[in-house]
């Protein structure tokens, strides 16, 4: 099974990355592979890129997300919504016609306030739900991280039992979900 992360940020210092690389390591596998894609390099979307060739960051995104049986997006919040950085990246991902249909996505986020990454979910969610995507996003089970700053040690490991417990309950749906597509 393949599954690209993608970090939803293009901060290069983020809690979302490091939450990302915590679960690449935690269930990265043998028939796992676990994939982590940062965004930072990926043009801001613009139509004028369809009439010339397209630029190879976002073909090798495209050919990324192709061949991943499943997604996990971290976003961070920014005033109550996704990142400049990550809208940018699903309208890219919109463009190529049902490479997003039904592919299982997870959300998961990490915020320094005590809210985590509700709204930004939220609103990560309605966006992969228009007809321009149209993914299978993973509903309940919301892995939303307050505190961030005081969950992870100076490793970038979650130090929370509670916290891992529930994240690990998260991602055993998430599998059921990508094995069920």
């Amino acid at each position: 099974m393949k599954i690209l992360e993608i970090v939803g940020t293009n901060a290069p210092k983020s809690y979302n990355r490091t939450l990302l690389a915590y679960m690449q390591k935690r269930y990265g596998s043998a028939n796992k592979e676990i994939s982590l894609l940062e965004i930072n390099n990926i043009p801001l979307f613009n139509e004028a890129f369809f009439t010339q060739e397209r630029p190879a960051v976002v073909q090798d995104l495209y050919d990324q997300v192709d061949t991943a049986d499943g997604l996990i997006i971290s976003t961070p919040e920014y005033d109550h919504a996704i990142t400049a950085a990550l809208k940018s990246v699903m309208e890219w991902l919109s463009c190529e016609k049902e490479l997003m249909l039904q592919k299982p996505v997870m959300l998961v986020g990490t915020s320094l306030g005590v809210q985590g990454t509700s709204r930004a979910q939220d609103n990560l969610r309605q966006i992969l739900n228009s007809p321009g995507l149209a993914a299978k996003v993973m509903a309940g089970n919301e892995f939303l991280l307050g505190l961030g700053k005081q969950k992870f040690n100076e490793k970038g490991q979650l130090i929370d039992q509670g916290t891992i417990a529930f994240l690990d309950e998260c991602f055993d749906q998430f599998l059921e979900l990508t094995q069920a597509n």
